[in-house]
């Protein structure tokens, strides 16, 4: 075992005092200092690390391993005490949580609003931070810096807390915390520390040394009090204003994802039911026959057609941030202009915001719309827009806007679908995919079998909102059971969200790309300035890209309401001959039945006597996976060590005998004796008695000079070494190394396993120098 001299621990402490001060910066983010014991804990577990690999003389790469399984052994007390089981112990969520926070949790941190509070795996950051600082810091103290003690290796050392504190400023707030006090005795503590580093590599007299540790002490005074008065100045006069902090939060915006509101088509049937007559928002500037957009769904579940997540980029695009000039659409044909006003009234409440046609340019006018400028996204190619913050009564802006051309069928008839990538359709009914092919038919163009399913939607079915006036009643959504049920009755029943939707997705079957687009379509007149929208002109339609002409819009709802009533004719009475009956039976009902066990058992659970439960796989996750961290290591270094064994065992006499004596000295060195680099088995030998001596491992051991004189015997007496006599010398080696084994600790056994060394065979090459 190696001592650690008082110098080094002097450094471990200062460079654990800095990195507190640096990560002291998070706080911002945490809102309070819940994170410290994460931080503190990673410093332990990181610097005992790498203290533990140079006490027991592990290697670079064994050292490493062992921090990455201490990392997790000890990570959920001290960062997700709530995932482990008694606090203490990892479990498999914990575990998850620890690798997923050091990879993930950096992004996530500044993409959440403070305090930063899930998800729980952003608990790890701290803890990984300083593992991590710690760690490389006591290695370079500990192996490094000793080889030579410069005041420049010295400062390298403080790169680890400056990035630490420098991630502490950059993942934080634009409010610092206690940021010239932290600051100032950073720059002190590294300062006085680096000055003192500077006198120790001095050598000097007895006399002179005394005289040179009282002008460090004064020195480090000095140097102390003008750091504290140079920061307090400087942080007076240079710290700049919280707004013009540099934070990465404030820079990284994270994406908008529809999914965590509700599809605004679900909502449908709210609008006609009960917002029919309610005003939802007034429109200036619109012409004839204009419709507002609302949203463009592309995505289907299976249960409801809603936007697409920012993590699949397909062709929407996605929402992104947007000044008030809004970007181009990429397939559209853009024809007439509009300059449109919007005033948000009581009966609206959402996110998304009320458009037409594609926008060039948007800007919010109600009071505190300077502060919501960064709410506003804006999809290109849908042409919708959100705002964030929410869109209620109160909110206005103005859109500049080009609307779509709507070219004729026969224009199109030539005119290919665009090839665009969309989510792929989940859940798709049969029935719907039959009527797709039945309704398409045998159109020769794209065009033409797009419109042959619009016509027979439009022709063949019936429009009903579900209201009481209605005369068939018509159930709300567009899930699969609902699409099924629409083509299933005896007619075809539903509004704008049914049939929007089976269009949809027919088209989707035929593989075409489509969307359904939901909005408003108001009555407008030429004389209309003002147009008040109400929650009737709610609508939704199909759109199908068309290269060159852009999204192409199609209306499959019907116009007819009068759904024909079913007639069920009386089914008549027929006379029945009489027939005379049979005898009554004596027995009684229970004595004619017989009892049957009825095995209610599924076919599938028959297949399988015998299922594990989910808690055992937690269990055997949360047990199995510390343990393979901590001992699979020791079975990898055990593979090797038998390796070597087996192929020195297995060479020619002369060198099996030596190979027993490279064994030998090889075991030892796991150990933690220390042979000399070059040296004959003889010097090697009395060293290595000398050191077991001093270290009380020498009690049974048996001779080593001895072993050491009959194997250079062996190797170059020039005669033929018997099997009997390589068997002996491994015979003797191995009760060498069982003696000291078993007189070394229990911990110093333990480690000795995770230690791989090479033995050079240096002593065989000097032997053969000496006699030549």
């Amino acid at each position: 075992m190696t001592r650690i001299p008082a110098t080094a621990v002097g450094d471990l402490v200062v460079l654990s005092v800095l990195s507190l001060l640096a990560v002291a910066g998070y706080q911002t983010s945490f809102g309070d200092a819940d994170f410290l014991l994460a931080a503190i804990g990673g410093l332990i577990v990181g610097t005992a690390a790498a203290v533990a690999g140079t006490v027991f003389k592990l290697d670079l790469l064994t050292t490493v391993l062992v921090a990455l399984a201490a990392y997790f052994l000890f990570g959920t007390p001290f960062a997700m005490p709530d995932q482990g089981i008694a606090v203490v112990l990892p479990t498999l969520g914990s575990l998850a949580g620890l690798a997923l926070g050091a990879v993930y949790g950096w992004a996530d941190i500044v993409t959440i609003g403070t305090p930063v509070e899930a998800p729980y795996y952003v608990a790890a950051v701290p803890y990984v931070a300083t593992w991590l600082v710690s760690l490389v810091g006591g290695l370079l103290v500990l192996r490094w810096l000793p080889r030579r003690r410069t005041v420049l290796r010295a400062a390298v050392l403080l790169i680890g807390p400056v990035l630490l504190y420098l991630s502490g400023i950059l993942l934080g707030t634009d409010e610092a915390f206690l940021a010239a006090v932290r600051g100032v005795a950073f720059a002190a503590i590294a300062l006085v520390w680096l000055a003192w580093r500077r006198g120790a590599t001095i050598d000097a007299e007895p006399d002179a040394e005394r005289r040179l540790v009282r002008r460090r002490l004064g020195g480090s005074a000095i140097v102390l009090a003008g750091a504290v008065a140079i920061g307090v100045v400087a942080g007076i006069a240079a710290s700049p204003a919280a707004s013009d902090r540099f934070v990465l939060r404030e820079e990284i915006v994270p994406p908008f994802d529809a999914r965590e509101f509700s599809s605004p088509l679900a909502g449908f049937r709210s609008y006609t039911k009960d917002l029919a007559e309610e005003p939802l928002f007034t429109v200036s500037g619109l012409e004839p026959g204009d419709v507002i957009r609302l949203a463009a769904m592309d995505a289907y579940t299976g249960r409801l057609w809603n936007v697409a997540g920012p993590d699949a980029a397909f062709a929407d695009g996605g929402y992104a941030i947007v000044g008030e000039t809004l970007p181009e659409p990429s397939l559209a044909d853009l024809g007439s202009a509009r300059h449109v006003g919007v005033a948000v009234e009581g009966a609206y409440d959402d996110v998304w915001l009320p458009t037409v046609g594609y926008g060039t340019s948007l800007r919010l006018s109600d009071e505190g719309s300077a502060g919501r400028s960064g709410d506003l996204r804006y999809n290109a190619d849908a042409g919708t827009a959100v705002l964030t913050s929410g869109v209620h009564e109160g909110v206005r802006y103005e859109l500049d806007a080009r609307m779509q051309r709507e070219p004729d069928t026969e224009d199109l008839v030539n005119v290919p679908v665009a090839t665009l990538e969309l989510p792929a359709v989940e859940d798709l009914p049969d029935v719907v995919a039959a009527k797709a092919e039945e309704y398409a038919g045998d159109a020769p163009s794209a065009i033409e079998q797009i419109r042959a399913i619009e016509t027979a939607l439009k022709t063949n079915g019936f429009l009903s909102h579900g209201l009481a006036s209605d005369a068939v009643a018509s159930r709300a959504g567009h899930g699969a059971d609902r699409l099924i049920e629409l083509f299933t009755r005896s007619e075809m029943v539903g509004d704008e969200e049914q049939y929007a939707a089976a269009m949809a997705l027919m088209v989707r079957h035929l593989g075409y790309p489509a969307r359904v687009v939901m909005g408003y379509a108001p009555e407008v007149s030429e004389n209309d300035d003002e147009v008040q929208v109400v929650g009737s002109d709610v609508t939704a339609w199909v759109e199908v890209p068309f290269e060159g002409a852009g999204w192409i819009s199609f209306r499959p709802t019907p116009d007819q309401i009068d759904v024909p009533q079913e007639q069920t004719p009386k089914p008549k009475s027929e006379p029945q001959p009489q027939v005379r009956q049979p005898p009554r039976a004596e027995e009684t009902e229970d004595e004619l039945l017989t009892t049957v066990e009825i095995d209610d058992t599924d076919d599938d659970d028959r297949d399988r006597p015998f299922q594990v439960p989910a808690w055992v796989w937690v269990v055997a996750a949360s047990v199995g996976i510390p343990l393979a961290l901590v001992f699979g290591p020791m079975l990898a270094v055990a593979l090797l060590k038998r390796r070597r064994r087996r192929k020195r065992l297995e060479d020619r006499p002369d060198r099996s005998a030596a190979g027993a004596w490279d064994e030998l000295v090889d075991r030892y060195v796991e150990l933690g004796l220390e042979p000399p680099a070059r040296a004959t088995r003889l010097q090697t030998a009395a060293v290595l008695e000398r050191q077991a001596t001093e270290q009380g491992l020498a009690a049974d051991a048996p001779s080593l000079a001895r072993l050491a004189y009959d194997v250079d015997r062996d190797v170059f007496r020039g005669g033929e070494v018997g099997a009997d006599e390589v068997e002996r010398r491994w015979t003797e080696a191995d009760a060498a190394v069982a003696a000291v084994t078993a007189a070394a600790g229990a911990v110093r056994r333990f480690v000795s396993r995770y230690r791989l060394a090479r033995h050079r065979r240096a002593a065989g090459r000097d032997s053969r120098r000496r006699l030549r």
